[in-house]
């Protein structure tokens, strides 16, 4: 098989890990629960104040939930969120002793935490990749690249981790997301420009 991530990594040697703006695994766990439906730009000028206002999971769980609303209210589903982390980090410091936990198990047990969030978390913070970031580029990329049939995302998580050596996993998530960004888009994708059109299902059916 071709290897995608070695002529994606050739094409964005910027990209190094998620976009999300963060200095620790608390950190990078709110952000990844913000950004569910909602951009990473969005999340990092939010994350820009909220982390100088809430600096352990304490301040979180002792917070006044109103108050943690109205600090992400121009975050999608803010409402939601903010009961997430708050009681996310209720669990972390009863349960973890203040600090974020390192495996997959764990992490998914937390209110508002997907195998996703988790594997944002676990490969960014802790470097370690127990499976494969799958957000909605990554699912349109796999589909649209041949790399699976799948609709569902989980699913599609466990066709990419057959097909690609652990030690990809971290890089392949990363690069079919600036990937999806900036060329393979949602509606209308820039084919003519796409370094992988030559091995491309979609861009095939759609030049015939």
């Amino acid at each position: 098989m071709v290897d995608i991530v070695e002529i994606l990594r050739k094409e964005y040697p910027d990209v190094k890990g998620t976009a999300l703006h963060y200095t620790n695994p608390l950190e990078l766990l709110v952000a990844t629960i913000l950004s569910a439906q909602t951009t990473d730009e969005r999340v990092n000028i939010v994350t820009k104040v909220l982390f100088k206002k809430y600096r352990t999971a304490s301040d979180y769980a002792n917070a006044d939930l109103e108050e943690l609303q109205n600090d992400i209210k121009s975050i999608n589903f803010y409402r939601n969120k903010a009961k997430y982390i708050k009681e996310c980090c209720r669990i972390i410091v009863e349960e973890y002793d203040g600090k974020v936990p390192d495996s997959m198990e764990e992490l998914i047990k937390l209110p508002g935490v997907s195998r996703k969030t988790a594997n944002v978390v676990l490969s960014n913070a802790f470097r370690k990749d127990e499976g494969i970031v799958v957000d909605t580029h990554v699912m349109r990329l796999s589909q649209r690249l041949g790399l699976t049939e799948e609709k569902d995302r989980d699913k599609i998580e466990q066709d990419l981790m057959k097909k690609f050596p652990k030690e990809k996993w971290f890089d392949l998530a990363n690069l079919l997301i600036a990937h999806g960004r900036r060329v393979c888009k949602a509606r209308q994708p820039l084919c003519q420009k796409c370094v992988l059109k030559e091995m491309c299902p979609y861009y095939e059916k759609m030049n015939k």
